[in-house]
């Protein structure tokens, strides 16, 4: 009785209109579910959360872990897409690489200030996101500038930066995962709470100028028609010319 109750749960699941109008998969299992949770109920939240529990039961790995990476981007949490990726597309098929190279590409591109930090450049990934907040401001790009500056040993611009996400001055602010983030780095400039002596050595702008020319090549990839520099790296290049030898 009970199997003939899921075979007909089954069909009905199979004739839901929902799975033909989104072209969500049918079944019960954590990607079919959290595809419904981003496509149908829109709740990229517990999508990702689903996701997560489909790449761990070795559910459609490859889909799961593009379609999180994309759902992450959406939210704006686009350093825990790219750390995805990275992490676990050693269980993806040879199939796999290609599209998921393509959703980093993305990322990446999207992400220009977060590149440059994982390259240490944290004046370039300083500049990137000043004029990222300058454009569209919110609390997770403000978290990265403060680990920016922190980096430099400027804590008072640090701690100014991280005072307004913890206000709620920001969009995001309120987030409790974003409010975690700027406690963790509040708590980590309170040893360092000292201003920096007058004689403090400025720290030549020093971006590799092959890693500069690959973003760009990568961005004009993705932007044929575009035929002039983009002003950020016009900013770098000055800023950069700016600072003593």
């Amino acid at each position: 009785m009970q199997e003939s109750s899921r075979r007909k749960s089954s069909r009905r699941r199979d004739k839901d209109p929902f799975c033909v109008i989104h072209k969500v998969p049918s079944g019960d299992t954590p990607y079919v579910r959290a595809k419904h949770a981003q496509l149908v109920e829109k709740d990229p939240e517990t999508a990702i959360v689903l996701f997560w529990k489909a790449i761990n039961a070795g559910d459609r790995i490859d889909s799961a872990l593009k379609d999180m990476a994309v759902v992450m981007k959406q939210l704006n949490r686009t350093e825990e897409a790219i750390e995805a990726i990275k992490s676990f597309r050693g269980l993806c098929s040879k199939q796999a690489q290609e599209p998921l190279d393509n959703v980093l590409i993305d990322l990446y591109k999207g992400n220009l200030g977060w590149a440059y930090m994982q390259k240490s450049k944290f004046i370039a990934a300083e500049v990137v996101y000043k004029k990222a907040q300058m454009i569209d401001p919110d609390a997770n790009k403000a978290c990265n500038l403060a680990r920016c500056l922190i980096k430099q040993a400027r804590n008072v611009e640090a701690h100014l930066v991280l005072n307004e996400v913890l206000q709620g001055k920001l969009l995001g602010s309120k987030d409790c995962q974003t409010q975690n983030r700027a406690q963790e780095l509040m708590l980590e400039l309170e040893p360092k709470w000292l201003p920096p002596p007058e004689t403090v050595k400025i720290t030549r702008f020093d971006l590799e100028d092959d890693f500069i020319d690959e973003l760009e090549k990568l961005l004009n990839e993705w932007s044929p028609l575009r035929t002039k520099r983009l002003p950020i790296f016009e900013e770098i290049s000055s800023y950069r010319n700016q600072l003593p030898s």
